[in-house]
């Protein structure tokens, strides 16, 4: 009997078990209530995008796509998470980056194997960062915001990711949003 034809069934056989998801991936949690609220009747779009821009640069957001015929704001800002390393990753700074591994066997011969890995330079003198993004949109006299925040290691590669759109967030923007509206006389 032939290897060939026994792994040709086993690779149908799995590739069989397949399945197609149910929906397509949605940000969990969806946004909270307050992320929604309606902007004063009389202001045009125009001004409700230009005091949401301001809002956000005043907490330190830098923008990165205003679309003012939609009504779309997009705005970002990034710190550095100094301490944020994974205690037993041995590529952080608290571990030693270094590996030694090999293995020795007899036989009909004998043979020694060493090998070394790691990450040597990788990541040195780099931070991990939080990136924090925000989309304002203003349409039918109503405001809706989004926020996500996604954090980087020391090498670059994204650890965590998740919405941030909660009550806390966006009461305060929304507060924010409303002191400014007052102030501008609308």
């Amino acid at each position: 009997m032939k290897v060939i034809p026994i792994s040709m069934t086993c690779l149908l056989a799995l590739a069989g078990c397949q399945t197609v998801p149910d929906r397509l991936p949605q940000a969990e949690p969806g946004p909270a209530a307050a992320c929604a609220f309606p902007v004063h009747q009389a202001a045009d779009s125009l001004a409700a995008v230009t005091r949401a821009v301001d809002v956000l640069e005043e907490w330190g957001f830098s923008l990165d796509a205003t679309d003012t015929r939609l009504g779309l704001v997009s705005a970002s800002r990034e710190r550095e998470l100094v301490g944020y390393y994974e205690r037993y990753d041995y590529y952080s700074p608290y571990g030693s980056g270094f590996r030694l591994f090999g293995g020795m066997g007899v036989g009909r011969g004998s043979s020694i194997g060493l090998g070394v890995g790691g990450r040597f330079g990788a990541g040195v003198g780099q931070t991990p960062t939080e990136v924090e993004r925000v989309s304002v949109l203003v349409s039918d006299a109503q405001l809706r915001l989004s926020r996500d925040i996604r954090r980087f290691d020391h090498f670059g590669e994204q650890r965590e990711a998740y919405s941030a759109s909660n009550d806390d967030f966006c009461g305060r923007f929304q507060t924010a949003f409303q002191q400014a509206q007052g102030q501008g006389g609308l």
